[in-house]
């Protein structure tokens, strides 16, 4: 009975682990998939040869 409940503790260990990576990469990585952001165009006029 006791290698049971330690078996039975390790599979839920397993499912927390996977689930809260699910939910760690839906919520923190995707929302760093913004547009790329262009570089600031510098002002004035510059003379090209």
């Amino acid at each position: 009975m006791e290698t049971f409940l330690e078996f039975l503790r390790e599979v839920l260990k397993g499912i927390v682990r996977e689930v809260s990576a699910y939910f760690f990469r839906k919520n923190v990585l995707e929302n760093k998939k913004t547009t790329p952001r262009r570089r600031k165009q510098k002002g004035g006029s510059r003379k090209f040869k």
